[in-house]
């Protein structure tokens, strides 16, 4: 089962995008998740934000084989998780995740209607793990960033029916574009979310001009010196709390 669910995208952005990384071929053999009669289990993923002032996009959130992997610490950013670091834009994700046959189920933890996740809020999504997926991962944007993001890379499921793991999750820097911490290249809803706000229109869109060319890194903050405000928008590590639970 996979589910292309209703995406709300902050800065749309439509683009061409590669696949994410793989970690093993389509033919390698995968651990078998435990499921029900039916081959398939059932996890909430629950994504609370802990900063103070830092609003994320909802999470894109999917359950998944081992040989497709969102991100990884060390190394460049697929075009799919730079689009959501830059821009908050889910669609490559979304084309990526809706045509790979080791993506059991995906989603966001929202609809059409829902708007970010601020400081303090959580979000819940249920999805449906089938025989062989035995992995969750999601990424969601940092709003108030040039290209940050946080999220969780190949999880492993809980296997009994109520059992629960909770982590912590960092801000990453994918690494794609130079924090000018300039509201005129942060999208938009950056400014109407947290109340800093200035004459730039923000933009939805990359710009060569800044393309950094790095690899993902644990995030360095906020520094300040242009529109972004240490006190409002930086965060001390952790920056999210997920809770994944086994339903049925």
């Amino acid at each position: 089962m996979r589910r292309l669910s209703s995406f709300l995208v902050l800065a749309v952005a439509a683009t061409a995008c590669s696949d994410m990384p793989t970690e093993a071929g389509p033919d390698a053999p995968v651990a078998e998740a435990r499921t029900g009669p039916s081959g398939h289990a059932e996890y909430e993923i629950a994504v609370e934000n802990l900063t103070s002032g830092q609003p994320f996009t909802p999470p894109a959130v999917a359950i998944h084989r081992p040989a497709i992997s969102l991100f990884e610490v060390g190394e460049p950013a697929s075009e799919a998780v730079q689009q959501i670091a830059e821009n908050g834009n889910l669609d490559p994700a979304v084309e990526v995740l809706s045509n790979s046959v080791h993506v059991s189920d995906f989603g966001a933890a929202f609809g059409p209607t829902v708007p970010p996740l601020l400081p303090g809020e959580t979000t819940r999504i249920t999805l449906v793990s089938e025989r062989g997926a035995k992995l969750v991962s999601f990424v969601a944007m940092l709003v108030c960033t040039n290209d940050g993001f946080t999220g969780i890379d190949d999880v492993r499921l809980p296997e009994e029916v109520g059992e629960s793991i909770m982590l912590y999750t960092d801000g990453y820097d994918a690494g794609t574009e130079i924090n000018t911490e300039d509201f005129a290249d942060i999208v938009p809803p950056c400014q109407s979310l947290v109340g800093v706000t200035s004459d730039d229109p923000g933009t939805g869109m990359s710009n060569p001009a800044l393309a950094e060319g790095g690899v993902i890194t644990h995030h360095p903050g906020i520094s300040g010196g242009n529109d972004l405000v240490p006190g409002v928008h930086g965060w001390t590590d952790p920056v999210a709390r997920v809770t994944i639970t086994r339903v049925n």
